[in-house]
């Protein structure tokens, strides 16, 4: 099918039989889809659409649900897209993602493709020692290889990471003009991410060894946050802001959500459940996680009271592949191949209302998206 395709509602809906959580499946094609990674809002803010990547057509595509008349429309039809690298603005005008070595602003309405930034072009205007940008992501499955990007929440800044050879770089793009900085240059830069409640501040993820920090969008102020206990062999990962406190949240794997303040680098712990994938509502207020090894389904807990008792809002039954985390941290010595397609994986993120919980499951044999209804879990 082609771009600007319209397919009827597939929306479904049934009661998880051991929560009673209402769920609504959103698509039912015999192909994967999933929602944007657990970091990047699936819907704009005033929840007109469901942002999503759906295979179909037989190629990662953009599509978006249409929340009024539940009508799925065909965005893209290309075979370059970065299908992590997705990204709804907040104003629900446009959709960023990348593709080929460029960054690309997609008009929800017009559907208009406009490439803002070629990142080649880029390298050789802005760069001392002129190069080219070689790759989008890393290679591999996890971490740098997804190619995720980061929008500012005044939509007016898009961050996105690149290859310069084997380094990693980080570019801060305009939204209305294309006009890009790039801010920074080091060995692995990855899950870019502005604070909710300041657009000149931005955590990026490091080394898989030392993964927390952040760094002011003109490029000033880059520093660790927090250092990794080597001793303990800490698995320090997923990272993700709580909104209106300037808090950090990362996971402890499997021992927990801890988080870190970015001003005063006060720490503390959030809750001691197996969170896997970990996320706060926009209010700041209470956050949600799936789990794994052993998966005892997706858990809401309150993010404010540093005890954060988890109550189970529904299971998804998704597969979860990734044996490695089933075992103590894995990568002291450096990066290893892991096997762990992310489109098995819940990655639940809340709705801009803190009414639904959106989550990607292939609990039918292919990956559907799902959206359940928190009503007073918490």
């Amino acid at each position: 099918m082609a771009k600007g395709t319209v397919y009827g509602s597939e929306s479904r809906t049934f009661y998880d039989r051991r929560t009673g959580t209402r769920i609504r499946q959103l698509t039912t094609a015999s192909a994967p889809h999933h929602h944007p990674f657990f970091i990047i809002p699936a819907y704009d803010d005033a929840m007109q659409r469901l942002i999503f990547i759906s295979c179909r057509t037989g190629t990662p595509q953009i599509f978006a649900e249409e929340r009024a008349t539940g009508e799925l429309r065909q965005l893209t039809d290309r075979a370059d897209i970065a299908e992590w690298s997705v990204h709804p603005a907040h104003n629900g005008a446009a959709v960023f993602f990348t593709a080929g070595t460029s960054g690309w602003r997609l008009d929800l309405e017009t559907l208009e493709e406009r490439e803002l930034v070629n990142f080649h072009i880029v390298c050789k205007s802005k760069l001392t020692v002129k190069s080219a940008a070689t790759a989008m992501k890393d290679k591999g499955m996890v971490a740098a290889a997804m190619g995720t990007t980061a929008l500012s929440h005044d939509d007016k800044w898009w961050a996105v990471r690149f290859n310069i050879g084997k380094e990693s770089a980080l570019a801060i793009v305009d939204t209305d003009t294309g006009e890009s900085d790039i801010i920074l240059q080091r060995d692995s830069i990855g899950h870019l991410q502005f604070c909710p409640d300041d657009a000149n501040l931005l955590y990026y993820a490091g080394p898989l060894t030392d993964r927390l920090w952040v760094i002011h969008r003109d490029g000033s102020g880059n520093r660790r946050l927090y250092a990794r206990n080597v001793e303990k062999n800490e698995w320090i990962t997923h990272e993700t802001w709580i909104p209106r406190t300037r808090e950090l949240a990362f996971v402890d794997w499997p021992r927990g959500v801890r988080c870190i303040n970015v001003d005063t680098e006060t720490q503390r712990q959030v809750t001691t459940v197996n969170a896997w994938h970990a996320i706060s509502n926009p209010a700041g207020t209470c956050m949600v996680a799936d789990t794994n090894f052993p998966d005892i389904g997706i858990q809401i807990f309150d993010a404010r009271d540093s005890i954060g008792k988890p109550k189970t809002l529904c299971y998804p039954d998704a597969s979860s592949i990734g044996e490695h985390w089933n075992a103590p941290f894995p990568y002291a010595d450096g990066p290893i191949p892991v096997y762990a397609p992310q489109h098995t994986h819940p990655h639940p993120s809340f709705s801009p209302d803190g009414k639904y919980i959106v989550f990607t499951s292939d609990r039918t044999g292919y990956a559907q998206i799902y959206e359940a209804t928190i009503n007073n879990t918490i």
